[in-house]
């Protein structure tokens, strides 16, 4: 009798359980904000359950910004964590090359990872050299407006349907002593929502073209002055915010205190834990309302090496479970993004989520800005985005210095 692909790896990664001693795995990772606990909390109830092994949450705090170079450091150091967060793209990139990371690729062969993972992109950019170094989690798209229904209540305007109305609304929101635009103090925040305005108001072709093409002379032009022109209005809307954490920007889009926030579909998880009803408490808007349309960024997991046979087949074992049909719908319903499985089931999805499937079903897709810009390259633009939506600085300054960037960009 031949035994199918899915039962011999199934098989031998209960072979590998059984054989190896129980092991202690520390997982690295930002995730702290209620809805992203939640989330994670799914991946460890999975490893404790259904192993031997054992969960040691290694969260740090601060966002992406603050946990990668300390993550990085840590693995370059000789005190490698046992698995550990970054987003798809290229900020593993360099470790890969130096040979710090296990190889997936038996993993992802046994079980037909290549057959599964929607888009292929995701996959892609775990590879390099035709081997796979890491397991994508979720698909997370930037290009989402969240707005409070009630706070356009309380000012007597509907809630908007398109950034253009939105924008038109934000004087009387103001004048409510609400916050129009929530934007919250980390660097990624404003770059990312900056992101979210180009590929609505200048267009994917020009996003397109800056971002994948490195077209500085588009970057200097006509449709990216627009952006810069509307981000530096919109940021009077936004000063008053005066949170760092983006989920403190969320929850006054919770709490009826700011009016709305260009922010990622993970802040659905923040609704979520707060029981609020997307369509009834909440309304969210792809691509602005304007173009609809998701980036397919997100998370993936990579295995730095150990010297050990017994915590390699543990990292094993853990890629395999997070890429499980059951645990990629537990985590993503909890963190508010899409699967990377094609084959699972959402019914469970609430509406802003079954926007995002809808979108993706559609070929509407966009590559995330960290699949095609190096880590240097996005330090920077979030350096220049920071100071620009935190000062003075014009928007033919600001643009000028971005197009800068986009002409030495790697």
């Amino acid at each position: 009798m031949k035994l199918t692909k899915a039962l011999l790896s199934a098989t031998a990664l209960s072979a590998a359980a059984t054989t190896a001693h129980a092991v202690d795995l520390e997982v690295t990772h930002w995730w702290t904000s209620g809805g992203e606990a939640a989330a994670v909390a799914q991946f460890a109830k999975a490893l404790n359950e259904k192993t031997e092994h054992n969960w040691v949450d290694g969260a740090i705090a601060g966002g992406g910004g603050t946990a990668r170079p300390i993550m990085i450091s840590r693995i370059l150091g000789g005190d490698p964590m046992h698995a550990t967060q970054f987003n798809h793209g290229r900020q593993a990139e360099e470790l890969v090359e130096a040979g710090l990371m296990l190889d997936l690729t038996d993993v992802a062969e046994a079980e037909g990872w290549k057959d599964v993972i929607h888009p292929s992109s995701l996959l892609d950019s775990c590879t390099i050299d035709g081997r796979i170094y890491c397991a994508p989690v979720n698909i997370h798209s930037w290009q989402w407006l969240w707005l409070s229904n009630s706070a356009f209540a309380d000012i007597g305007v509907d809630v908007p349907t398109n950034w253009d109305e939105y924008v038109a609304a934000m004087p009387a929101l103001q004048e409510a002593g609400k916050v129009p635009l929530a934007m919250g103090g980390q660097s990624w925040q404003s770059s990312g929502a900056f992101g979210v305005m180009v590929v609505a108001l200048a267009g994917v072709d020009a996003w397109k073209a800056v971002n994948a093409d490195k077209n500085a002379d588009v970057a200097a032009g006509p449709e990216y002055a627009k952006v810069f022109e509307a981000a530096a209005a919109a940021r009077e809307f936004s000063k008053d915010t005066n949170v760092q954490d983006w989920n403190q920007a969320t929850a006054m889009v919770i709490e009826g205190k700011a009016g709305g926030q260009i922010m990622g579909d993970w802040a659905q998880g923040e609704f979520a834990v707060a029981e609020k009803v997307a369509g009834e408490d909440y309304t969210c808007l792809p691509g602005l309302g304007v173009n609809e349309i998701i980036s397919t960024g997100g998370d993936a997991f990579y295995f730095p090496k150990q010297d050990d046979p017994a915590i390699e087949s543990a990292q094993k074992e853990l890629a395999s479970l997070m890429l499980s049909k059951a645990v990629q719908v537990d985590f993503n319903l909890k963190k508010g993004s899409l699967p990377v499985r094609g084959d699972v089931d959402l019914s469970a999805a609430n509406d802003c989520m079954k926007k995002g499937l809808a979108i993706l079903a559609s070929g509407n897709i966009l590559p995330d800005g960290n699949q095609l810009l190096s880590a240097d390259t996005t330090g920077q633009i979030e350096d220049l985005m920071t100071e620009f939506w935190s000062s003075d600085m014009s928007a033919a300054d600001a643009q000028a210095e971005y197009a800068a960037l986009i002409a030495s960009a790697d």
